[in-house]
């Protein structure tokens, strides 16, 4: 009896190492050939950036909607350390009247840290925007504390008061749009086609 069920229990032990073994094969198998990343790219949506959010556009798309007066909300954020009038005193940070269209460390009356005194190039609307929108990255050792502004529109908003107080920047044309797949210009092409050969017919034909 005793050796039957020895058997018996052997032969359970042994398919169920088998069952276990195929499914491990087979997982690797699925692994090796599915697609990575999964998911496939849809004409026509906006990509997402890794956290799900749509990807960040150029500042200039979001300059076109900017709102100096929501720019003045968002720069009560700063006043602690700056200000934006014209002569107005520096603060922990310096006066910001004139920064907008001007070299990066400009103020002659202000002590600047190294990194952003050593960083050259012009307050434009790009550098402006990168600034803000991280401090310690732009320019890594500043001993400016503030950790930025992450919301494209709000950058924006606050680059147009900036620029309101003493700037010199225009504002940028929006993005150009990406151009479309040449099969869509084709068919399109091909549509118009008809009704330009009717208007060019004589009136009765």
């Amino acid at each position: 009896m005793d050796g039957r069920f020895n058997t018996i229990a052997g032969w359970v032990l042994g398919a169920g190492i088998v069952l276990l073994g195929s499914t491990l094969v087979v997982h690797e198998l699925y692994k090796a050939e599915r697609p990575d990343p999964m998911g496939y790219p849809i004409a026509g949506v906006q990509e997402e950036s890794a956290s799900g959010a749509p990807a960040e556009q150029p500042i200039a798309h979001y300059l076109q909607s900017a709102d100096a007066t929501r720019g003045a909300a968002v720069f009560r954020k700063c006043q602690a350390c700056h200000n934006a009038d014209n002569g107005g005193a520096n603060g922990l940070g310096p006066n910001l009247w004139g920064t907008a269209g001007n070299r990066v460390a400009h103020r002659a009356d202000y002590s600047y840290s190294d990194p952003l005194r050593n960083h050259g190039g012009t307050w434009d609307w790009d550098t402006l925007s990168a600034w803000l929108h991280s401090p310690r990255t732009f320019a890594p050792g500043t001993k400016m504390t503030f950790a930025g502004l992450s919301d494209p529109q709000e950058r924006a908003d606050i680059l147009l008061f900036l620029n309101q107080h003493g700037g010199s920047l225009q504002i940028p044309p929006p993005p150009a749009e990406a151009a479309a797949p040449a099969g869509d210009n084709a068919a399109e092409a091909n549509a118009a086609a008809p009704a330009a050969a009717n208007a060019a017919a004589p009136a009765g034909h």
